[in-house]
């Protein structure tokens, strides 16, 4: 069995064949999924998501593509469905310096650190997005040394995960760790303990070799469980145990 640490299955690329995706999806063994918010409108899908299906738990929160409107009105609906029994973590949250047309750095270190103290607050879990900004996603974190969660599609370098993985943090790898040129996250993935890996689709985006430039979806996870196995001289089966394991920790499912 699989969990899929980080879906968007309530994007709107899936609105035309949303139930044969979920069908196939159980048919590959994938019996478990975080859908994750990155807005308003993302996360109240997301918990109705999970509402629906008891093999499905939520996240809520706000990309930093979307940091100036993580107001206080905001962050007080996010902790509301925090008292939700399917909502287990904040996220995707985070920095993201990729694009120069992004909220300014000043406004989503501001919407992280917000949402940070959310999560610190409820002490719930997180769901980092780090993106061209390592350094300033590892000072923020910092500043909240009991909130504990996953850097998702992890792309840092092999000193930024050992000081994750030393802090106690998750790292989580997408499709990407299949690619050919993927040689930073291959590094990454060798050395990060299994107890610390999470395995993720990020779909609709990030699809595995032999599927990369399609649209992803959770019924390809156990791809990165495979190349992950392989990497690590070990068996798919014990990489699928030990990342649903690590899910079920992570997110405090019962």
């Amino acid at each position: 069995m699989y969990f899929d640490s980080h879906a968007h299955l309530c994007d709107e690329k899936f609105d035309s064949d949303r139930e044969a995706v979920i069908a196939r999806m159980r048919d590959a063994g994938v019996t478990g999924m975080m859908e994750v918010g990155c807005d308003r409108a993302s996360s109240l899908s997301a918990v109705r998501l999970a509402e629906r299906y008891g093999w499905c738990w939520a996240a809520v929160g706000t990309h930093p593509d979307s940091a100036p409107e993580v107001t206080p009105a905001l962050l007080e609906e996010y902790r509301a469905l925090c008292q939700n029994p399917r909502v287990r973590a904040i996220g995707e949250i985070g920095l993201d310096y990729h694009y120069p047309d992004n909220p300014p750095r000043e406004i989503q270190q501001a919407a992280f650190r917000r949402q940070m103290a959310l999560a610190q607050e409820l002490g719930m879990p997180v769901i980092v997005h780090d993106r061209d900004a390592h350094g300033d996603c590892l000072e923020i974190v910092s500043e909240f040394p009991q909130v504990r969660g996953v850097f998702h599609c992890f792309s840092g370098s092999l000193e930024t995960a050992q000081e994750l993985v030393r802090r106690g943090w998750y790292i989580g790898f997408t499709g990407v760790v299949t690619f050919k040129n993927a040689r930073k996250a291959v590094e990454v993935a060798e050395w990060t303990p299994l107890s610390r890996i999470l395995i993720e689709t990020d779909c609709p985006y990030m699809a595995p070799e032999p599927h990369r430039g399609q649209r992803n979806d959770p019924s390809l996870v156990p791809l990165m469980a495979k190349k992950i196995a392989e990497l690590k001289g070990i068996e798919e089966e014990q990489v699928a145990k030990a990342t649903w394991e690590n899910a079920r920790k992570l997110y405090r499912l019962p």
